[in-house]
């Protein structure tokens, strides 16, 4: 047993402590999974192991925290959370969608192996998040929670969320937006699965209670968009070893950004009120929720 709670320590430090969690976890679950598909396998654990920020189960951890939930509780929710991230870039990777070469300073999945076989790591990712979700083993949350959480996570990475904001993405590569319709697009395509894995780890410890859940949700739409203004920053700033995928790729696409269309002075005045707004959403937590405010800073802080 920790001789400290996991929200006094530093964010560094907090944030090694979750990724280790998730990695062993996500690490056990795919080297369990029945069946022959041995290729199959070695696909999906390239796709989910090769590190990254692991923002979404840090949240998932963080907001477990905020409620006066522990660590243990959250496990499965920042699995599942990652999960589906994990599939969704082996996806937007893919030639037919972004063409990416490089993720998280490694091949991408289908790089690696062959786009075959990531089209088919990215769907059976996708399936384990949901397989984990609905089992009772090692959850808190009860059988009504769970079908709660699964039905957030359903709408988050589909038609109405991440699904949705990939492909209004990939509609307006070479075309100009809005303001509004990139937030839009953003809010769809990158902000519901981190507004799904903040209330998806307080939801998971069966504490939290309606008023701390809707500010949490008010947290997360904050930090979903700040976590793209500043993609986008970065995208433009920092090269390609910091980012871990092709620096300027967004660029290169044409795609519009808030950096495109802000100005980079602007969109980063713009990461900085959404941090604030973050922050203030926060107001009813005490302390506990001290890893969730120091995420904020840390999202729109990052490459500096």
């Amino acid at each position: 047993m920790m001789s400290h709670s996991p929200h006094s320590l530093p964010l560094a430090d907090f944030m090694a402590l979750c990724r280790e969690r998730v990695q062993r976890k996500l690490q056990h679950s795919l080297e369990t999974l029945p069946g022959p598909a041995t290729r199959l396998r070695e696909a999906m654990l390239h796709a989910s192991l090769q590190g990254g920020k692991r923002v979404r189960p840090v949240l998932a951890y963080a907001s477990a925290c905020a409620v006066g939930g522990s660590l243990e509780d959250a496990d499965v929710a920042a699995c599942t959370a990652e999960l589906v991230h994990c599939y969704s870039l082996v996806h937007d990777d893919l030639p037919a969608m972004d063409d990416d070469d490089l993720r998280r300073g490694q091949p991408t999945v289908h790089i690696a192996f062959d786009e075959a076989t990531a089209i088919l790591a990215g769907d059976a990712l996708q399936a384990l998040a949901f397989r984990l979700l609905s089992e009772a083993d090692g959850q808190r949350a009860g059988a009504a929670t769970r079908l709660r959480m699964i039905n957030l996570l359903a709408a988050a990475a589909g038609f109405e969320g991440m699904v949705s904001g990939q492909s209004v993405d990939f509609e307006a590569m070479g075309r100009s937006l809005s303001l509004q319709q990139l937030q839009i697009m953003h809010s769809l395509k990158t902000g519901a699965l981190i507004r799904a894995s903040v209330l998806l780890g307080a939801l998971a410890t069966e504490k939290a209670d309606a008023v701390q859940l809707a500010a949490l949700e008010r947290y997360a739409e904050c930090i979903g968009l700040a976590f793209q203004v500043q993609d986008d920053i970065l995208d433009v700033t920092a090269d390609t070893a910091t980012l871990g995928k092709t620096q300027g790729a967004d660029q290169a696409l044409n795609k519009p950004t808030y950096v495109s269309l802000l100005g980079l002075d602007a969109a980063t005045a713009k990461a900085q009120d959404l941090c604030e707004s973050a922050l203030n959403a926060l107001s009813p937590f005490d302390q506990q929720a001290e890893p969730l405010r120091r995420l904020a800073r840390y999202i729109v802080e990052r490459g500096h």
